[in-house]
C-alpha cells in the first residue's frame, strides 16, 4: 500500500476544452482529504485540447496536473479513455481516484476499476478520511435510498469512487507555488470499434441545468394537480430560478425527468432551494444537501423537509405561493 500515493481528481472537459463543473467541485473535498492524508492533490485531464481546463484547475489548490491530449481524445470513447486512464494509474500508482458521476464518469470509472483490480463506490454523496486507518469513507444511498451506507476499500488500491454533480460546492483555493505539470503521450494502437456518427439534439425542455442553478423552486405531491405547476413556474420566473420537481410528479407524468431533484434525479447545490408541497423523503433530501439555504412550504408541520430546512412556512401553499410571487414581482418592478 505504501507504493500508492496522492489523491487524483479526474476533470472532465466540455466541447470547448474547459473544465466541467463537477471536476472543479471535487477538487474542494479532494484538497481537504489530500491534506489529511499528507499527499498531493492531482488533477487528471484527458481531451483533444485541455489548455483551458489546465489553467482553470490551477485556481483550485492542485499540486500537480497530469494531461493526455490528442485528436483521438477529442470526443469521448469508452475504450480509448479507459485505456489512457488505466495506463496512467498503472504508471503513477495513486492512492485515491475521484470521478464525477456524469454519464461519462459512470461509464468510464467501472471499466478502469475492473482493469486495475480495485473496487468502486458509485454515486457518493459524502467523502471523508478515516483518520486511524487513512482509508477513504465513501457514503452513498443504498438501493431504494432508505439508508445511507458507508463503504471502505482497505485491501485494494487505488480507492475509487464516483461522486454526483452538485454534492460539493465549487470553491477556489490559493494557487500552489510551482505546480508540477506532467504531459503524458498515450497512443491507442487498436482499431476504434465505435465511432460517433451523428448528434441528436435534445428535445425542447429537456436541457434543464439544475446542477448549475443558483436558485431552484421545486414542487411536490402537495400541488395536487398538474395545472398547479403554474404556481411553481410563476414563482421561479419572478425570482429568476430554475424549476425543479420531486419524483412523484415525474412518475405521474406532470413534468419531464430533467426537472427531477433527488437520488434518482439531479443532485443540486443552489444558493437557495425552495421546496413547495414536498414532504421530504430521504431520496429527495439526498439531492439537496449541498444547498446553501433550504426554504420549505408545507401544510404538515411534521413533514421531514422541515428537519433540514433553514426556513419553514407551515400553511396552505395555494395561499402562500401566489403572495410570494406577487411580492417578488413588486420588488422587481421597483
Amino acid at each position: 500500500m505504501a507504493d500508492y500515493k496522492n489523491l487524483w481528481v479526474f476533470v472532465e472537459t466540455k466541447e470547448d476544452g474547459s473544465a466541467l463543473n463537477v471536476g472543479l467541485e471535487l477538487l474542494n473535498p479532494g484538497r481537504k482529504m489530500a491534506d489529511t492524508l499528507e499527499e498531493d492533490l492531482v488533477a487528471v485531464i484527458i481531451g483533444g485540447d485541455v489548455s483551458k481546463a489546465k489553467e482553470e484547475v490551477k485556481d483550485y489548490g492542485v499540486d500537480k496536473i497530469i494531461t493526455v491530449e490528442g485528436e483521438i481524445y477529442k470526443e469521448y470513447n469508452t475504450e480509448v479513455y479507459a485505456n489512457a486512464l488505466t495506463k496512467l494509474i498503472e504508471k503513477h500508482n495513486p492512492n485515491v481516484v475521484l470521478v464525477g458521476a456524469t454519464n461519462l464518469g459512470r461509464d468510464l470509472a467501472p471499466r478502469v476499476s475492473s482493469r486495475v483490480g480495485t473496487g468502486l463506490t458509485a454515486d457518493c454523496t459524502e467523502l471523508e478520511v478515516d483518520t486511524e486507518t487513512k482509508n477513504i469513507v465513501w457514503t452513498r444511498p443504498t438501493f431504494g435510498g432508505n439508508l445511507m451506507a458507508q463503504i471502505l476499500c482497505p485491501d485494494s488500491r487505488p480507492q475509487m469512487g464516483t461522486v454526483r454533480p452538485g454534492v460539493f460546492s465549487k470553491e477556489e483555493a490559493a494557487r500552489r507555488e510551482n505546480i508540477e505539470e506532467i504531459s503524458e503521450e498515450i497512443a491507442y494502437d487498436k482499431e476504434v470499434r465505435t465511432k460517433i456518427l451523428d448528434f441528436i439534439p435534445r428535445e425542447e425542455g429537456e436541457d434543464v441545468d439544475l446542477a448549475g442553478a443558483e436558485y431552484i423552486v421545486s414542487g411536490g405531491r402537495g400541488l395536487g394537480d398538474p395545472s398547479n405547476l403554474k404556481l411553481i413556474e410563476d414563482l421561479a420566473e419572478a425570482i429568476g430560478a430554475t424549476v425543479g420537481s420531486s419524483r412523484p410528479l415525474v412518475d405521474s407524468g406532470w413534468i419531464s425527468h430533467s426537472h427531477q431533484v433527488g437520488q434518482s434525479g439531479k443532485t443540486v447545490g443552489p444558493k437557495i432551494y425552495i421546496a413547495i408541497g414536498i414532504s421530504g423523503a430521504i431520496q429527495h433530501l439526498a439531492g439537496i444537501g449541498a444547498s446553501d439555504i433550504v426554504i420549505a412550504i408545507n401544510k404538515d408541520p411534521d413533514a421531514p423537509i422541515f428537519d433540514v430546512a433553514d426556513y419553514g412556512i407551515v400553511g396552505d401553499l395555494f395561499e402562500i405561493v401566489p403572495k410570494l410571487t406577487e411580492l417578488f414581482k413588486q420588488r422587481k418592478a421597483n
